[in-house]
């Protein structure tokens, strides 16, 4: 049952990446104000494990590795025969990160991130615009991807992870642009240091070094960034198209 008060109710969304971190996070963000949920992963059992912690039943788990296009069309069709409908909000949270400084970066690593995280996000928005329109739900639908404060500032080691997250803002803008005909909106967050199993592994001493700089002197935590995106998931953000927003503690 949804409540009136909710954001989302009645919305039907799809989240890349759901099995952890911040995807996992959104996708109880996102139901817990009256949203169906869509949640995508390569790992289909984690994406299955997180629908499972979600508030309602009306949820389904999917398989999409979102750097191969058919995956990408099968998955939305696996969503659409459950639902009936296409998907009005759409976050792309799916993304991997392999850091190694530029000297010692291997052709095959460079392109898997750029895969994943750039030319996923270009897919699954293009599929999804192309779904909402032959479906006659474009007006009033929202895209959020995932971009990062280091596709702004850089980071050692982690040159083409930066040049992914700087490459969907970018990409996010256009799409706004081109979309808002149709009555799409498009807009990226920016997460700093937030903690999920992608960050888990950095050395205790460069993550003391790294909150040091945040004025807020802590990292976030993935409900910080999943609120965020529901609300430009929502219709309280209706006039918010083609804006980047940090979510960083304040660093810059």
């Amino acid at each position: 049952m949804t409540s009136v008060g909710q954001l989302l109710a009645g919305k039907l969304a799809i989240v890349t990446g759901a099995g952890s971190g911040i995807g996992r996070a959104v996708c109880n963000t996102l139901a817990s104000q009256g949203a169906k949920v869509i949640a995508a992963d390569r790992n289909v059992k984690a994406a299955g494990d997180t629908v499972a912690t979600l508030q309602g039943s009306e949820h389904v788990s999917v398989e999409m590795d979102v750097g191969n296009s058919k995956s990408v069309v099968d998955a939305f069709n696996t969503a659409k025969r459950h639902f009936q409908a296409a998907p009005t909000v759409v976050v792309n949270s799916a993304g991997v990160a392999i850091d190694n400084f530029i000297l010692k970066t291997t052709e095959e690593d460079f392109d898997m991130v750029i895969r994943v995280n750039l030319k996923g996000t270009f897919l699954v928005t293009q599929h999804a615009v192309r779904e909402m329109i032959d479906a006659g739900v474009a007006e009033g639908a929202s895209i959020i991807n995932l971009g990062s404060y280091f596709g702004k500032v850089g980071n050692m080691g982690q040159s083409h992870y930066s040049a992914s997250k700087a490459g969907i803002e970018a990409l996010s803008k256009c799409a706004a642009k081109e979309f808002a005909q149709f009555g799409v909106r498009v807009n990226t967050v920016l997460p700093g240091y937030i903690e999920t199993p992608m960050t888990a592994f950095i050395p205790e001493k460069l993550k003391e070094k790294f909150i040091r700089r945040i004025p807020m002197k802590r990292t976030g935590q993935p409900i910080e960034a999943a609120e965020v995106i529901a609300f430009l998931a929502s219709d309280k953000s209706s006039y918010i198209n083609g804006a980047s927003i940090d979510i960083n503690g304040g660093i810059n």
